[in-house]
């Protein structure tokens, strides 16, 4: 038997990795999501940012290398026998990272995330927290929420989104963010589940070999598909709502247009669910991110009144 096909085989390997693999394994193409939503959490808090620039960078580093990067790293380790199966070339299983090196990276990056974290004020000590938790939980038994597509996409669009948001505003005004910034976060964190339910397209037929309960391998790609749009919609039409009734008018009116391409994008979707997913992926969650700086200008417009 070789060393790709069984249990213990990504253990075997002894040695030190190089940092390119080391770097791979944090997958720095995931890092973009958060440190989107830690921009927005800057920019909603409408405090001057002249004065905070290490802050800021530090902030940066920290949902983007430092928190993504170590839930990527424990997502890996604790998914090495599945991934010595399926992608027998991912860093874990193909022996670039050698030994236990998977799991001490992971448990270093968190002691490492978390030291920052408190570094950067309470809020956002707490919210690394919570999001290394999340992270752990994610993909580390005996939670291993991945494997529930309603719970697992929760977690990912809380901590890809909302965690990020508050922890920029947090960090931008030093204080705690006022109870708009929390509103819009966890609305923007509650479409996220829709956009990740869309990425699970991608391994549905891994999903349902592994017993991976995702939305698409349980509900099947046309309802699956049809979950992900209304959520990302009811979602977005919360936060018009939110903004109306805090009188950004013009900003309202912005995201609703946005929300309109979506819903328009969102026809071929649900005729070819399998196919489209990708792509509805490259278009209309560009404008859902575009709408997340919208509301973020928005916010900071009325905290400066």
């Amino acid at each position: 038997m070789t060393p790709r096909t069984t249990p213990d085989s990504v253990r075997l390997p002894r040695g030190i990795p190089r940092a390119a693999d080391v770097l791979e394994l944090l997958k720095p193409v995931t890092w973009f999501p958060p440190m989107w939503a830690f921009a927005c959490g800057l920019v909603s808090s409408g405090a001057a940012l002249g004065g905070r620039v290490g802050f800021i960078i530090l902030g940066v580093l920290l949902c983007g290398p430092l928190v993504c990067g170590t839930s990527q790293a424990v997502n890996d380790w604790y998914d090495r026998h599945v991934d010595a199966i399926n992608e027998a070339h991912r860093p874990i299983p193909s022996g670039r990272i050698p030994g236990y090196w998977g799991l001490w990276i992971a448990i270093a990056w968190t002691f490492v995330s978390a030291l920052v974290g408190y570094a950067l004020g309470s809020v956002t000590f707490l919210s690394t927290l919570l999001g290394l938790a999340l992270a752990w939980g994610y993909s580390a038994p005996p939670f291993r929420f991945k494997r529930n597509g309603w719970i697992g996409n929760g977690v990912v669009g809380l901590c890809y989104e909302g965690l990020p948001w508050v922890t920029g505003a947090a960090i931008a005004a030093g204080t705690t963010p006022d109870a708009r910034i929390f509103a819009v976060a966890l609305a923007y964190s509650i479409g996220a589940h829709g956009i990740m339910t869309l990425n699970d397209f991608k391994s549905l037929e891994g999903d349902r070999r592994m017993g991976v309960g995702s939305l698409p391998a349980t509900l099947g790609p046309l309802l699956a598909v049809q979950v992900a749009c209304i959520v990302m919609a009811v979602a977005q039409a919360a936060v018009v709502l939110m903004l109306i009734a805090w009188g950004n008018a013009i900003a309202s009116v912005i995201v609703t247009l946005l929300l309109g391409a979506q819903c328009l994008l969102m026809r071929p979707l649900l005729t070819q669910p399998m196919e489209r997913a990708p792509w509805y992926n490259a278009c209309g969650v560009s404008l859902y991110v575009l709408g997340m700086m919208v509301t973020a200008f928005a916010l900071a417009e009325r905290s400066l009144l």
